[in-house]
């Protein structure tokens, strides 16, 4: 299948693909289609179980790419009404679409079948859309000082009576920090052909005790934990050196297993497919348990204006107002790109988006900013729980994110009839102001202050912070030296696949995951963390704002014959996996090999295309601005019905 990836937890000594970054600076938009400003939409009174249905043609219920190449892809079909996930399950069975999951009161249902397969079904009246199963990964002082959290203690603010809910990498349950205050565990981690679930059971879910155990084989690769992200975040939130240490835990699994290099650009990795994430959702909404916050410390795409009425945001606000209904908040990772916006869901405007400062009070140099961030909070070397009883340090949004859910679990604790809106608006208004520019235009943006929030003390002053050097473009960089022999044995260590002298490396969409990152903080994993542990780095765009030609990267990701580091280029390609929709759901570049022959290729005309969109990406990812003219020409390379003269015409205007 192919997935965009929000965030994912990368099992290697290199950086993952949680979008860490820094102020971008954008002189046009990321790769959104959204262009008016965050409603403030009324949340719904209940779940979500209708659509209404709308006047589509079949080809436009299908999502671009989709209708593209061979083989099977896992999608999700959304139906003008819950009642019908029957029917047109049977009618699916019949067409031979393999259904792998039904939802129990949403109205959808997830399927693997072929392109041709997919379009028959978007052809029935019933069917509002078919769109990919998407993933995501995990994104990424003292910090309780800074937020005055230790004088909230010690006037009795803890949490007690409240729960914070982690979706998350599930969770060490007898680690001390937690003092058996997890309450409730579920997992819904999905399976498909290289992907193996976390769940403790070895099925697609599991409810009770013991399904959200972060310390299980199924969680272990070369003696590293693949799932210490989700007990890093319940520490910060609740732990016993956390925000609300005396709030209980609601832990939820909502990963899955990745072993395959090209499609994590790592040995494994974590991703969470958005069906898990929407069974997940429904599960909290249907806890008897007093829940506070839902936690998302993961991100996918990047958007500079609210996400509401994308195809992304059209499914995922119904849930976050259903939650908000309920008096529960859906507290998001900004992300790590340093760039002027948030990554997806974050982008959603009824939720809590979350960007990172550290213990100077500096927005800190990788994180998302700008009108859409709602609270900074403190998100750099934050120490906390991680499996096997020991505390290591990260940095990223996905630390600055439970220091709000934690603060909204004390508020929420004090004054459990008060309205969740106005609770978050608390946090907002008694926050410490950030005074900085983005996108262009002077922006104020709070950092959480628990204890002002809770009446202990003043609003502090005004911060003004100093921007970082924004990159500020740059022509083409002069032609390199002659391009590096493919056959030399220093280049990439060999990977299956096509070379560059095959016929078209754009390998046919399968049925396998396709991470484009879209979570937010992604950290290296180090061996065997201890108290004191270094502090892992946060993958983020570059600052030498250099436009290079797909000639020049290409000698650049060979293997020792560039400038630029291996780690650093990875990092480049999990950025670009966030930010594109071609790389890597319709055509695989997630590692040096992979991008390599992408961007030597050159027989086809969506072989250049393909190429002169990478080395866009990769530009970008160095420290460019501007991807309009990247996201127009994805728009040809999605479509069926793109012929050879305008794939041609699209590389070429990257290429100017």
């Amino acid at each position: 299948m192919r997935l965009r990836p929000l965030v994912t937890w990368v099992t290697t000594l290199a950086l993952l693909t949680a979008t860490p970054v820094i102020p971008a600076y954008a002189d046009d938009p990321a790769p959104s289609s959204e262009t008016s400003a965050r409603p403030t939409t009324p949340p719904d009174e209940k779940l979500p179980d209708e659509k209404l249905p709308e006047d589509k043609l079949p080809e436009d219920k299908l999502e671009d790419g989709l209708a593209l190449g061979e083989g099977r892809a896992r999608a999700i079909v959304e139906l003008t009404d819950a009642s019908q996930r029957e029917p047109i399950a049977a009618k699916a069975a019949e067409e031979s679409v393999e259904v792998v999951l039904r939802s129990r009161t949403q109205p959808f249902m997830v399927v693997e079948g072929t392109a041709e397969e997919l379009a028959a079904l978007a052809e029935d009246p019933r069917v509002s859309s078919v769109h990919r199963d998407r993933a995501y990964p995990p994104a990424e002082v003292s910090n309780l000082q800074l937020i005055g959290a230790d004088r909230a203690h010690a006037q009795g603010f803890k949490g007690n009576g409240q729960a914070v809910a982690v979706l998350d990498t599930g969770i060490d349950l007898d680690h001390p920090s937690f003092g058996g205050r997890v309450v409730e565990e579920a997992c819904f981690s999905a399976v498909e052909e290289g992907v193996t679930s976390l769940c403790p059971n070895g099925e697609t879910s599991m409810v009770g005790p013991g399904a959200a155990n972060a310390v299980t084989d199924r969680c272990l690769a070369a003696g590293v934990n693949l799932c210490e992200h989700g007990t890093h975040v319940a520490g910060i939130a609740a732990g016993a050196d956390g925000v609300a240490p005396e709030a209980k835990i609601v832990a939820i699994q909502v990963f899955s297993r990745v072993d395959d290099e090209s499609v994590c650009g790592e040995p494994s990795c974590l991703l969470a497919y958005e069906s898990s994430l929407r069974q997940a959702m429904e599960h909290v909404a249907e806890l008897s348990t007093p829940v506070a916050a839902v936690n998302l410390s993961l991100g996918g795409m990047l958007f500079d204006t609210s996400c509401d009425t994308s195809e992304e945001g059209q499914v995922f606000k119904p849930l976050v107002d259903a939650l908000l209904a309920r008096n529960i908040a859906t507290v998001v990772a900004a992300g790590n790109e340093y760039y002027d916006g948030v990554s997806f869901p974050a982008c959603v405007s009824s939720a809590v988006a979350v960007g990172a400062n550290d213990g100077n009070d500096a927005i800190a140099d990788f994180s998302n900013r700008g009108e859409l961030v709602d609270l900074f909070a403190p998100g750099v070397d934050i120490e906390s729980s991680v499996p096997d009883d020991q505390k290591a340090v990260h940095s990223g949004t996905s630390m600055a994110t439970p220091h709000v859910t934690g603060a909204l679990a004390l508020l929420k604790a004090r004054s459990p009839d008060t309205p969740m809106t106005q609770l978050i608006a608390k946090l907002t208004s008694t926050g410490r102001p950030y005074a900085y520019r983005a996108n262009g235009k002077d922006v104020v943006t709070p950092r959480l202050d628990v204890l002002a929030a809770l009446g202990g003390a003043s609003p502090q002053p005004t911060v003004s912070q100093t921007p970082a050097p924004a990159p500020t473009g740059g022509g083409p960089a002069p032609e390199p030296g002659p391009d590096p022999d493919p056959t030399d044995d220093g280049g990439p260590a060999p990977e299956p696949g096509p070379t560059a002298g095959t016929p078209d490396p754009t390998s046919t969409p399968s049925s396998s995951p396709v991470p484009l990152p879209t979570v937010t903080v992604t950290v290296t994993i180090t061996p065997t963390p201890t108290t004191a542990s270094t502090p892992a780095q946060v993958c983020t765009r570059g600052k030498a704002a250099r436009r290079l030609t797909a000639k020049q990267w290409a000698v650049e990701v060979h293997r020792s014959s560039g400038t630029i580091p291996d780690a650093t280029l990875t990092c480049y390609l999990k950025l670009v996996q966030k930010g594109s929709k071609v790389f890597p759901e319709i055509t695989k570049a997630s590692s040096l090999g992979t991008a390599y022959r992408v961007l030597k290729a050159s027989k086809t005309a969506r072989q250049r295309l393909d190429a002169a969109l990478l080395a866009g990406w990769l530009s970008w990812a160095h420290g460019t601005n501007g991807t309009a003219r990247l996201a127009g020409a994805e728009k040809v390379r999605l479509s069926a019905r793109a012929k050879a003269a305008a794939l041609r015409k699209a590389a070429r205007t990257l290429t100017k």
